[in-house]
């Protein structure tokens, strides 16, 4: 039987609103994003702006709400800006490794001739772990937001392709498929309107279990200087920074940290909850 998405979209959200856990993911989620895009309005200053005259200023300070770095930087806004560069190469990342990933999971798991080349190139990429992988993307290319993007993203292309073949070889055998055959429709045509409706559910799912890990990857690649280039904030290099004077400034490295401790909360939290209310065979 066909998956509706258009159908099960309102008891998709019904179940989410029903999870506890699911709802304060979702919550916590709008409420990060929300911040993260109004960065610019929410900055009490301008991230890159220094204060040599009122460095280390401890956090609630009047004017440095969050405290000020060893520059004078203001720690919320470079917060606010960190995460917004966090979920953008999030969103790129996960966009180009859905895509491909997908695209390439489906020819595998449809047409046999394929599925040799295109799995043992993923087994491949799967040997290494994604993060030493990522890196070495990085700096082949060169540190920047869109370069730790794509490193990220290629890295994560293996995990889809893996879930999406197997969703691909499920669905090719099943009767509307097999209908679909014996009217002569194209491989294209069917993969399209069939195999890939009924396996988004798994790739909704797949993409909030990347997210976390990429916003993960891009605070270690702007760490080790192979993402987001200073001035620019991000967290990654907050927590670099934050290390030469973790004993005199602790929350310097507490915020960014608690930062990303939150939306990878976001998302796993949403990420179980759509998982459970896109499983077929209902998980509760």
């Amino acid at each position: 039987m066909e998956v509706d998405l258009g159908a099960d979209r309102w008891r998709v959200l019904r179940h989410v609103l029903r999870d506890r856990l699911g709802l304060a993911g979702a919550v916590l989620l709008v409420l990060v994003v929300a911040a993260a895009a109004l960065a610019p309005l929410l900055a009490p200053h301008p991230p890159t702006q220094v204060h040599f005259e009122t460095p280390f200023q401890q956090p609630r300070t009047v004017g440095f709400p969050l405290g000020t770095d060893d520059l004078g930087r203001d720690v919320l806004s470079r917060v606010l800006f960190g995460a917004r560069a966090s979920l953008q190469v999030g969103v790129l990342a996960v966009a180009l490794s859905v895509v491909v990933g997908t695209a390439l999971g489906l020819a595998a798991g449809y047409w046999r001739h394929l599925d040799a080349v295109v799995s043992r190139l993923t087994d491949l990429a799967l040997a290494f772990p994604f993060l030493v992988l990522a890196v070495g993307l990085a700096a082949i290319r060169g540190a920047s937001l869109s370069n730790a993007a794509i490193a990220l993203g290629v890295a994560h292309v293996p995990q889809v392709v893996r879930v999406v073949r197997a969703e691909t070889l499920r669905l090719k055998g099943a009767d509307y498929v097999l209908a679909a055959r014996t009217m002569d429709s194209s491989g294209a045509r069917i993969l399209a309107t069939h195999v890939l409706p009924n396996a988004l559910p798994a790739v909704v799912v797949q993409a909030t279990v990347i997210m976390p890990a990429v916003v993960i990857g891009e605070a270690l690649l702007s760490f080790l200087g192979l993402g987001v280039q200073p001035p620019s904030p991000s967290l990654g290099i907050m927590l670099s920074d934050a290390q030469q004077y973790i004993f005199r400034a602790p929350y310097a490295a507490l915020f960014p940290g608690l930062a990303i401790v939150l939306i990878c909360l976001a998302f796993n939290l949403l990420g179980d909850a759509l998982r459970d209310a896109l499983d077929p065979g209902g998980s509760r």
